[in-house]
C-alpha cells in the first residue's frame, strides 16, 4: 500500500508524528523543532526524519528537491497571538505570531495534497490575534480581512513622567534605559509581594548580591537639572531599596511606591521592543488625562488569516476532538483544521468517534499496572525491566506496556508537600486543604483548580499539562505523578522514550498531542489520500 510522505512542523516530542506513523502508511521525512530538549526526544524516537530547528530558515524548495511530492504537512504551531488588548500585560505578543504565519509559508510553498494543523480549542475565536504590522500594510488579502480596533495600554499614569509620549515615540529609549534582565525579574518579583512583607524579605535576602551590585549601577548616576527623568525615577528606586537592605528602617510602603513608577516605565520599554521587534503598524498615540498612554493598532482574527490565504486552494474542515472520544484516559479537547486540496474529489471527513457512549478509558486502565513500581528521583537512573503484566492488566495499558519501563521518575517531596499529598484524597485539589497548608502562597485563593490535584482513578483525567509545576498526585500513593504515568495518560507507549531535564521531560509530555488521537486523524486523512 502507498506510503505518503509527512513534514511534521514545530513538532515537540513528536505525539502527532508517532500516530501518523502508527497507521503504517505514513513515513515523516521531515521535521522542525526550536526546543533542545523536545529536538533531542523527537530524534530518539523518529530516526530517519531530517531534523531542522528553525522553521523561519527552511528551504521548502530544497526538502522538495530530496524528497519529491510531500503529501501531508502537519503540526501546531503555537499562538497566543495578541489578545484583551486593554489589560495590562507585561506583554503585547506573548508568542510570535511569525510562527504561524512560517505554518502558511510552507502550506503555500509545498503545496502538499492535505494538511493538519492542531492547537486549542481557543483559536477558532477572536481571541487568537494577528496585530497588523507593516508587511501586512502591503498585503491585499489581509487588509480586506474584518480589522478590529483594539487600544493598548503601555504605561499607566505615572505623576513624575512628563512628556510620555515623546519618550514612548522615540525608540531609541529601549537601549538607553532598559535593565537588564535579571534585575527586571528581581524588581518584578519584589513589586508582586507588595502586600506581602515577609516573601518581599524574603526575596531581597535569596537575591541580594545581585541586587545590590544592580543598584549600585544605577547609584552612580549624576542627578542634576539635566538628568533624564526616567534616571531620576530608577535613582529614587535604588536610593530607597538599598537603604531598606542597610537599616531596615526604610518605610515598607515608601519603598514600594518607588518602585512602582520604575517597573511601569520599564514594562513599557519592553512593550515599545515588542513593537519594534514585531514590526507592529501603530496608527495613533493616545495619552489620557490622567497621564496614561495607550496606542491604537488594528487586529484581525488568526483563524480568519488561515482561511484567507489558504481558502482558495484548499478545502477547510475546522473541528474540536475530544482526545477521551479516541481512546485516551484524558478529557483533553484540541482544536483542529484539516485542509485537502481542491483537486481531491472525494469529501473529507472527521475521524469517527471509537468509544462509544462515553465509556471513556480512566486513569485506572492507563497507569495501575505500575502502581507497585517505584519511581525514582533522578532522569540518570537505569531502565526498569517489567515482569510479565498482572492477569488484570487493562486493554489499554496492555497496548501501551513494554518489557522495558524508561521515565518512571517523580518528584522528591518536601514536608510540606507531603503533608498536602496526605490530607488530599481522589479528585480534591489545593483548594481543599486546611489554611495552615495554604500558607506558603501568596494569594492561595487565586490558586487554579488543578493544582495539588490527586487524580481519580475510575475517571479519566483532566488536561494533561507539565504535572510536575501543577503537582498532580497518584490517585493512591503520596507522591507527585511519574513522567511516565503521565505519559501513559497521553497515550504514549513506554518504548517512546523522552531526553532531557526533568522538568523538561514533563513539560514535552504536557505539551504533545496525544499519538492516539493524533493516529484517528491520519486514519481520516487516509481515506481520501487514497481515493
Amino acid at each position: 500500500m502507498k506510503q505518503y510522505t509527512v513534514v511534521d512542523l514545530f513538532a515537540g516530542a513528536g505525539g502527532l508524528s508517532l500516530g501518523f506513523t502508527q497507521t503504517k502508511r505514513f513515513e515523516i521525512v521531515a521535521a522542525a523543532e526550536n526546543n533542545l530538549n523536545a529536538r533531542k526526544t523527537y530524534k530518539r524516537n523518529h530516526k530517519n526524519a531530517r531534523l531542522y530547528s528553525d522553521v523561519r530558515t527552511i528551504d521548502y524548495d530544497e526538502i522538495k528537491e530530496s524528497f519529491g511530492d510531500i503529501d501531508v504537512v502537519i503540526g501546531g504551531p503555537p499562538c497566543q497571538g495578541f489578545s484583551n488588548a486593554n489589560r495590562q500585560h507585561s506583554t503585547i505578543i506573548s508568542m510570535n505570531n511569525r510562527l504561524v504565519k512560517e505554518y502558511v509559508r510552507a502550506i503555500c510553498q509545498l503545496k502538499p495534497t492535505a494538511f493538519v494543523m492542531e492547537n486549542v480549542a481557543m483559536l477558532r475565536s477572536n481571541v487568537h490575534r494577528f496585530i497588523v504590522d507593516e508587511d501586512d500594510l502591503k498585503n491585499d488579502i489581509v487588509m480586506g480581512l474584518d480589522l478590529s480596533k483594539d487600544s493598548i495600554e503601555l504605561v499607566p499614569a505615572i505623576e513624575k513622567m512628563p512628556d510620555i509620549t515623546a519618550f514612548a515615540k522615540n525608540l531609541d529609549n529601549i537601549d538607553s534605559f532598559s535593565w537588564d534582565e535579571k534585575l527586571f525579574k528581581i524588581i518584578t518579583v519584589l513589586y508582586r509581594y507588595r502586600i506581602n512583607q515577609p516573601k518581599f524579605n524574603k526575596t531581597i535576602a535569596k537575591h541580594k548580591t545581585v541586587l545590590v551590585k544592580s543598584l549600585k549601577t544605577i547609584k552612580e548616576v549624576v542627578i542634576n537639572e539635566e538628568t533624564p527623568v526616567v534616571s531620576q525615577i530608577d535613582y529614587n528606586m535604588a536610593q530607597l531599596i538599598m537603604s531598606y537592605i542597610d537599616d531596615n528602617q526604610t518605610c515598607f510602603n515608601d519603598v514600594i511606591s518607588a518602585i512602582e513608577p520604575a517597573l511601569f516605565i520599564q514594562r513599557m520599554l519592553r512593550k515599545m521592543n515588542e513593537l519594534r521587534e514585531n514590526n507592529i503598524h501603530i496608527y495613533n498615540y493616545v495619552e489620557s488625562d490622567t497621564g496614561a498612554l495607550n496606542i491604537e493598532v488594528k487586529s484581525y482574527a488568526v483563524f480568519d488569516y488561515i482561511k484567507g490565504i489558504l481558502e482558495s486552494k484548499y478545502t477547510l474542515t475546522p473541528m474540536t476532538l475530544n482526545a477521551a472520544d479516541y481512546g485516551a484516559p484524558q478529557k483533553r479537547e484540541r482544536f483542529v483544521i484539516v485542509g485537502v486540496s481542491k483537486s481531491i474529489r472525494k469529501n473529507y471527513e472527521p475521524p469517527k468517534v471509537k468509544i462509544k457512549d462515553g465509556h471513556y478509558h480512566t486513569v485506572r486502565d492507563a497507569i495501575e499496572d505500575l502502581e507497585s513500581i517505584p519511581a525514582y528521583f533522578e532522569i540518570d537512573t537505569p531502565v526498569i525491566h517489567l515482569s510479565s503484566p498482572p492477569e488484570n492488566i487493562s486493554k489499554l495499558a496492555k497496548e501501551l506496556r513494554r518489557k522495558l519501563l524508561y521515565n518512571h521518575i517523580s518528584t522528591a517531596t518536601r514536608d510540606t508537600a507531603m503533608a498536602r499529598f496526605k490530607a488530599l484524597k481522589e479528585g480534591q485539589n489545593f483548594h481543599d486543604l486546611s489554611s495552615e497548608l495554604k500558607t506558603t502562597y501568596s494569594n492561595a485563593e487565586r490558586t487554579q483548580n488543578t493544582i495539588y490535584m490527586r487524580l481519580v482513578y475510575d475517571e479519566p483525567s483532566g488536561t494533561v499539562v507539565n504535572v510536575r509545576k501543577s503537582m498532580w498526585i497518584h490517585p493512591t500513593l503520596d507522591r507527585a505523578i511519574s513522567i511516565r504515568e503521565a505519559a501513559r495518560l497521553q497515550t504514549f507507549p513506554d518504548s517512546f522514550v523522552f531526553e532531557g531535564t526533568k522538568d523538561a521531560q514533563y513539560q514535552q509530555v504536557g505539551n504533545a498531542v496525544p499519538p492516539f488521537l493524533a493516529r484517528a486523524i491520519a486514519e481520516s486523512i487516509i481515506t481520501v489520500l487514497d481515493d
